[in-house]
């Protein structure tokens, strides 16, 4: 019986694309760094490395270990001296990128009903960011950190989507089972991926990515319907 919902929070819970986030997103974090010497182009290239490393981690580090280790070797070895600084844009000006919402969704009524009816809430986002980063991203949806059993961030991950370690991580820090769990994502490879494991996955359409072939194995959906058959979810509680 399924007791536990886990959501993705970019483009699910979050109405926006990839694109339009990384743009607005990379465009004032340089600007945030640029009194620091870091032009543009080498910032940029430096973040996507750690991110790719983030991504081909092998379970040795966490993902923040494992991205400022590739920052460092790129922009010098005490570049990861500026994590506070970070921390203070994802914690303020990083609230501005929420120009690329599509629309405004209040996502609290409804998880906030499903931990009422006896459900289980993770956020199962993809761990590429600090804490921080994702309160700010949450409470442009009316939530918090608080609202959830478990978020997952760079911190306190080893790997990323669409790496089944990370969902076995997540499976095991919650101690629930395959099919206790219900994925609620955008991306058809990042989130999909959880089907493989013997989760339940539902793909949201609104701002689907990864590839328009949605797998034999999940469902696929508009937001709104996903949310509906979350609302129909029995009570449990009892």
């Amino acid at each position: 019986m399924i007791d536990t919902v886990l959501f993705d929070l970019d483009g699910t819970l979050l109405n926006m694309t990839e694109k339009e986030f990384v743009g607005s997103y990379f465009s004032r974090l340089a600007k945030k760094l640029a009194p620091c010497g870091y032009e543009k182009e080498p910032l940029i290239q430096a973040l996507w490395a750690g991110t790719k490393d983030m991504v081909m981690n092998d379970g040795s580090m966490t993902n923040r270990e494992a991205f400022w280790k590739r920052f460092d070797s790129l922009m010098g070895e005490n570049a990861h001296e500026i994590e506070s600084m970070t921390d203070d844009f994802y914690a303020n000006e990083f609230d501005e990128v929420r120009e690329v919402l599509r629309s405004e969704r209040d996502c609290g009524g409804m998880i906030r009903s499903l931990s009422c009816r006896g459900y289980t809430v993770a956020l199962a986002t993809n761990p590429l960011f600090p804490p921080v980063a994702v309160r700010t991203r949450l409470a442009w949806i009316g939530l918090v950190p608080e609202d959830f059993a478990l978020v997952t961030d760079y911190t306190n991950c080893s790997a990323t989507k669409p790496n089944p370690m990370y969902y076995k991580s997540v499976l095991s820090r919650l101690g629930k089972t395959p099919d206790q769990c219900l994925m609620v994502g955008n991306s058809t490879k990042e989130d999909g991926a959880a089907a493989s494991l013997g989760i339940r996955t539902i793909i949201v359409t609104d701002s689907m990515e990864g590839g328009t072939e949605i797998p034999g194995n999940v469902e696929a959906m508009s937001f709104d319907e996903a949310c509906k058959l979350l609302g129909e979810l029995p009570d449990i509680s009892k």
